[in-house]
């Protein structure tokens, strides 16, 4: 019998899109493994639009972020919370790309060790994500985007940024505008965009509900301990992460202290 594994199903429609509140809409990649399914924020604005995030790449992304536009076509701004490839797969697809001047390079030369299969990633990589809670499938999909695609070669574009982003800076959307927060642990140039006016928070990867990773390449825990600190004063009232559901402020503060005991008592 032939060791060779069944080949994949086709999916009919790769991303999954979910209305939520504010004017926000979440598109994610279900059949992309958790391990790497990344949430994609779409934002509506009055004169531009907000992309947070852009996925794995496995698929074109643009024209669902076309049809998501109400109205005349707006400019879309497509920001990356930090250069892993399930956040910045797609983001060669779009004119305006900004991320953190941290990790500019990285997303011009797509620099991240992109993988869809397990055998790609090494022993000891492997081993810290189960010893973090990831089981890894042999393959990270369970449907295909196309029949012709091949998970071992995959790969994501070269994304050059068109512009940096610093601490403090503004993305101006006409009627709503989202401040740049610097928040480096899990890598170091990870941004959040905070919306004061409701208290909205894109955290990419500083927190969400899952395993927090902190022993990656580029990882700080003692950067991602001051993170987190400062994570637990903002009055946020939605917080819209990297991977997962989203969740309040009373769940915020009880995944930062669950951290802060687990990093400052020095629990692995």
């Amino acid at each position: 019998m032939s060791s060779t594994p069944p080949r994949l199903p086709v999916a009919e429609s790769w991303f999954a899109v979910e209305p939520a509140a504010d004017g926000v809409t979440l598109i994610t990649e279900p059949y992309v493994d958790e391990f790497l399914r990344a949430n994609i924020w779409h934002v509506r604005g009055r004169d531009a639009d907000l992309l947070v995030d852009t996925g794995n790449g496995v698929a074109p992304l643009s024209p669902i972020v076309e049809r998501l536009s109400d109205g005349p076509r707006r400019p879309v701004i497509a920001v990356a919370t930090h250069t892993h490839s399930d956040h910045m797969g797609g983001m060669h697809e779009f004119a305006d790309r900004l991320v953190h001047r941290a990790e500019a390079s990285e997303l011009a030369l797509a620099s991240d060790d992109a993988a869809l299969v397990k055998s790609a990633f090494g022993e000891e990589f492997l081993r810290g994500m189960e010893e973090a809670g990831y089981r890894l499938p042999e393959v990270l999909l369970s449907a295909l985007p196309t029949a012709s695609f091949e998970p071992a070669s995959y790969a994501i574009a070269p994304a050059p940024p068109t512009r940096l982003l610093d601490e403090g800076d503004a993305i101006d959307l006409g009627e709503r505008s989202f401040a740049v927060l610097h928040l480096p642990g899990h890598s170091p140039g990870s941004i959040g965009l905070w919306e004061e006016q409701t208290g909205i928070l894109f955290s990419g990867d500083a927190v969400y509900e899952g395993p927090l990773l902190d022993d990656l390449p580029g990882s700080d825990v003692e950067a991602y301990v001051t993170t987190m600190e400062r994570l637990r004063d903002l009055p946020v009232r939605a917080v819209h992460p990297g991977h997962d559901a989203s969740f309040g402020r009373a769940r915020l503060v009880r995944i930062v202290d669950e951290y802060l005991s687990r990093r400052r008592g020095g629990g692995g």
